[in-house]
């Protein structure tokens, strides 16, 4: 979307979509992402290593984590987390600088963004572990998990994050779970460029669609498109405190 940021964002002002939150996958790339949150006054970032890239950047501490995320516009450490799906980096490195996030975020008290594949049982165990530790806030973003993280990850005042998934004919039980998740908890996102929902399923996504996904949401809740616009931006706003 580099090559066409303007439209987008004038393509997300025309779906009435407000904050945004562009996400840092590789810490030797945050510059990159922090510029595009300065262009735009109501875009913002993270900070944080893909589990993908976790092998990649093994030198990264938690006090480095806090010193980038000082920044005005850096509202979250992450995206982080753990994936034994593609399994790109080994599981102990993953696991390793997982934990380096949340001492982050639990210094900060900043939103730690989770991505979890195919790890429910070690992510549960690592949340629980290190918030017996001292509490941290976060959001498990693109929900496609279990009911027992989503259970897990509630308990301890997280977030549950839905992205176009929601919209997929063969998604049931992500919709089940999302029907369970209490009204104060819920988000919505599009993790562009990827899951583009239905109607646009297999374009690339951008942030304009997140509104599909929306009112798939608020028809599931049974609430109005109002409602439900009213009630994700209002965890927005508490959740990510700097937007606010």
């Amino acid at each position: 979307m580099r090559g066409d940021l303007e439209g987008v964002m004038e393509r997300a002002a025309a779906a009435g979509i407000g904050a945004m939150v562009t996400i840092c996958t590789r810490v030797q790339q945050f510059p990159s992402i922090l510029e595009i949150a300065d262009r735009f006054e109501n875009v913002y970032c993270s900070v944080g290593l893909h589990p993908h890239n976790a092998a990649e950047e093994q030198d990264l501490t938690a006090a480095r984590l806090v010193e980038l995320a000082t920044h005005d516009k850096v509202v979250g450490i992450g995206e982080t987390g753990l994936d034994y799906h593609y399994n790109k980096s080994p599981h102990h490195i993953q696991a390793r600088m997982f934990r380096r996030h949340i001492a982050a975020s639990r210094e900060l008290q900043m939103p730690l963004i989770v991505h979890s594949r195919a790890a429910d049982g070690e992510m549960v165990e690592i949340l629980q572990e290190e918030s017996s530790n001292g509490a941290f806030p976060g959001v498990l973003h693109c929900f496609s998990s279990g009911p027992q993280l989503a259970h897990a990850a509630l308990e301890l005042g997280f977030y549950i994050s839905f992205s176009g998934i929601l919209t997929f004919k063969n998604a049931q039980e992500v919709r089940d779970i999302a029907a369970e998740v209490p009204l104060d908890r819920l988000l919505v996102e599009t993790d562009a460029p990827y899951l583009a929902p239905a109607p646009h399923r297999g374009k690339d996504n951008e942030p304009a669609y997140v509104a599909h996904t929306a009112a798939r949401l608020a028809e599931m809740c049974g609430l109005s498109m109002a409602e439900i616009t009213r009630q994700t931006t209002q965890n927005f706003q508490r959740l990510f405190s700097k937007t606010a």
